[in-house]
């Protein structure tokens, strides 16, 4: 009776369909399987190929403008500091990076201006280099973002976070050995993004919410690749009708990665002590005692909607997310994919690095195992890459292996990595790097196993 009063003082009915509409709203878009033109696909997919079709010839120009002008924006900003940028967050952390990002968004601007004109050395505008990334991985980046950046808040902003959070609250601490609440920080990387997830296991690492273990674990883990970015991963390899079955061999090989790796070194070696030394205290439940796991997600899911009294902030949110994601991540997408794909063609790194792989393969059954050894490490790059890789091999099961395999291995240097390694989770690169490899041999076989089933 008490948890029923609870839920009825909290719950009125402005904020049910707060909570209600948006939500399920969210989780259409999102990821509810739809039929469009003979293929299976989600309706966020249908909205960005519209934009392709609408677009379509001029989607190369605007993605070289974007690029252009967020790099010179920069360089304006570093120079000058205008107060009306370095006195506003958001403004302040899209265009006055910290250097080494600074660099790679110059780097950027410069790769996509000589590809876009065919000046300078062929290497670097050529189809299979810089062509590549401008022409064919960019502009699907761009219709994904605008729309995924647009109505990630029907997702994030009604409740939805919570009441699943709480829902997993029992499962976290036998499974993965880590408080309920590290749910909420999974959930906000899936269907976000992993820098959300990074973020706020920093920040609650940093107030003594979780101990050296539990931050390194969830900042490697379960910053999970979101839906958004995975959608744009299958369709760079045209296996976009495939996405269902690929995203649950994402799901479970992720599982299996995240009870195997973590009790493995070097996150096994990190202490359960607080930032400040001190030793780890009494665990405290997500889940207030006398309450049940699903009255008290509800409840905190019909608090966090009733926050919602302006849809125009909402909107506003929405469209900063678009702004961030289209002018924040496709600079260093065009930097780091042209640089990853011009050591890839013109030199043997990624083929060498990958050799140990090919018997791994081979041991799997994958068809063109020797090619799609060249996919593995350069995933630690940046997670588009080996599916860049892929699109020349023939063999749809392989294509859907890489695919899945980029997604799952979490760990890459454009964007989570050195999200972490800036952050104040106790992670260092060369651990980075080892918990990528692990993540790697976990995931591959699961992910196998599941591709011959379906191909």
């Amino acid at each position: 009776m008490q948890e029923q009063a609870i839920s009825i003082s909290t719950g009125n009915r402005a904020n049910w369909l707060m909570f209600l509409i948006p939500s399920l709203l969210g989780v259409f878009l999102f990821m509810a399987p739809i039929q469009y033109q003979d293929t299976l696909t989600i309706p966020i997919a249908v909205l960005a190929k519209s934009v392709q079709g609408l677009l379509d010839g001029m989607l190369t120009a605007i993605v070289t403008f974007v690029i252009s002008l967020t790099a010179g924006a920069s360089i304006l900003t570093k120079l000058f500091k205008p107060r009306a940028i370095t006195e506003n967050g958001f403004l302040n952390g899209l265009l006055n990076p910290s250097l080494p990002w600074f660099i790679v968004q110059q780097l950027g601007a410069v790769f996509v201006v000589m590809t876009y004109f065919k000046i300078g050395p062929a290497m670097i505008y050529d189809g299979a280099t810089g062509g590549l990334v401008l022409n064919d991985l960019l502009p699907v980046l761009f219709s994904v973002f605008l729309f995924a950046g647009l109505l990630l808040p029907l997702l994030l902003n009604f409740g939805l976070l919570e009441f699943v959070g709480a829902l997993c609250t029992r499962i976290m601490r036998p499974i993965f050995n880590l408080p309920g609440r590290s749910a909420v920080n999974c959930i906000a990387s899936w269907l976000g993004d992993g820098s959300v997830g990074v973020l706020m296991t920093s920040k609650q690492y940093e107030s003594k919410i979780y101990t050296e273990r539990e931050a390194a674990v969830i900042g490697t883990t379960f910053t999970a690749v979101s839906i958004t970015f995975s959608l744009v991963v299958i369709a760079q390899v045209n296996l976009e009708h495939m996405f269902a079955p690929f995203y649950l061999t994402v799901c479970l090989a992720g599982l299996a990665a995240a009870v195997i790796v973590p009790r493995l070194p070097p996150l096994s070696w990190k202490k359960d002590i607080y930032i400040d030394g001190s030793d780890l205290g009494k665990d405290c439940e997500a889940v207030p005692a006398g309450k049940s796991v699903a009255s008290f997600g509800l409840e905190q899911a019909l608090n966090k909607a009733s926050e919602v009294t302006s849809l125009r902030n909402v909107v506003t949110e929405g469209i900063k997310n678009a702004v961030d994601m289209i002018f924040g991540v496709l600079p260093v997408v065009m930097a780091i994919g042209t640089v990853a794909l011009v050591i890839a063609e013109n030199t043997p790194v990624f083929e060498i690095l990958g050799l140990p792989f090919i018997p791994f393969l081979e041991l799997l059954q994958l068809p063109e195992a020797a090619e799609a050894s060249k996919t593995i490490v350069v995933g630690f790059a940046d997670m588009f890459l080996p599916s860049i890789l892929a699109s020349g091999i023939e063999s749809d099961l392989t294509r859907f292996v890489i695919a899945a395999m980029s997604v799952t291995q979490l760990i890459y240097m454009s964007e989570i990595g050195a999200l972490l390694i800036g952050s104040k989770i106790p992670v260092k690169p060369w651990e980075l790097f080892m918990v990528f490899i692990l993540r790697t041999l976990v995931t591959l076989p699961v992910i196998a196993l599941m591709g011959h089933l379906f191909f």
